[in-house]
């Protein structure tokens, strides 16, 4: 976790020009961006604080300080969040045992179901797919899949087919790893996530370039386009749920414009997987 958070911070500190922040930018500088104690200076604190802070030996960081830094590091919402959770490991593992196990409430199976002409799945930890309705199932062929390859992660850096089934494969690539360290600053010494990255770091240098980006991103809307091998290009929007009483899972909803190309071949498709069911 300590190497977590000082790879975070210095890849934010690196992104951040000293000019821009009222620095001058004269002279030669070994690594990009921002110094150590530039930053320090800039958030109010010494500079062997801040040094201490960002190899993980700051204790009880107030959260004036954690604003400051996110305010000289210029973080997003989502990013200040994560440097809360890399700085207060303990306090997120709390959290993360309070909520139990990773299960899908019957009621929201009904839900999944009765969304009859949206595809739609649940997300959980470690982005594993927990629940689907027949079309998110016509779609992506869930129940054909074993439990290990019911992981968004090994699907995308994992499966050949991969970089195929989604043309824009750079981007969802970027925002899966974003979107799981995001999950993984969460739940800090979680053994399943270790094991995870572990295996996609092992088998993937895509991945272990992303992940060495410590970028982090919340998955909740944008623009979903794959290639289905009986019904072609398919391009939907996506919106994310997170589930009441269910804080670790997302309800994930593919919308498809009334009329549209998509909308055409997903009748197709669906024709086809009934015909097929009836067989």
């Amino acid at each position: 976790m300590n190497n977590d958070l000082s790879g975070f911070l210095q890849s934010r500190r690196a992104r951040i020009r000293p000019e821009d922040v009222g620095l001058p930018a004269h002279g030669r500088r070994r690594v990009p961006g921002l110094r150590r104690e530039e930053v320090a200076q800039l958030a109010g604190v010494s500079v062997d604080y801040y040094i201490r802070l960002e190899q993980g030996r700051g204790q009880n960081v107030s959260e004036a300080v954690l604003e400051a830094i996110g305010r000289v590091l210029e973080l997003d919402g989502t990013e200040q969040a994560h440097l809360r959770d890399l700085i207060r490991p303990a306090q997120a593992a709390r959290r993360a045992a309070s909520r139990g196990r990773q299960a899908v409430r019957p009621g929201v199976q009904l839900l999944l179901d009765g969304m009859t002409d949206t595809p739609a799945f649940v997300l959980g930890r470690r982005m594993d797919v927990l629940a689907w309705n027949a079309l998110a199932d016509a779609i992506a062929g869930f129940s054909r899949k074993s439990p290990s390859e019911l992981n968004q992660a090994r699907q995308v850096f994992l499966d050949p087919t991969a970089p195929v089934c989604y043309p824009d494969w750079a981007a969802v690539a970027a925002e899966t790893v974003a979107y799981l360290r995001l999950d993984a600053g969460r739940h800090p010494d979680d053994p399943a996530m270790s094991s995870l990255v572990g295996e996609l770091s092992l088998k993937s240098e895509d991945f272990r370039r992303l992940w060495a980006d410590h970028q982090v991103k919340e998955k909740t809307y944008g623009v979903k386009r794959l290639v289905h091998a009986v019904a072609g290009e398919l391009e939907f929007g996506y919106e994310t749920l997170a589930l009441p009483g269910d804080p670790d899972q997302l309800l994930v909803a593919y919308t498809v414009a009334p009329g549209s190309a998509t909308a055409d071949r997903l009748t197709l498709l669906v024709r086809r997987a009934a015909e097929a069911g009836a067989r």
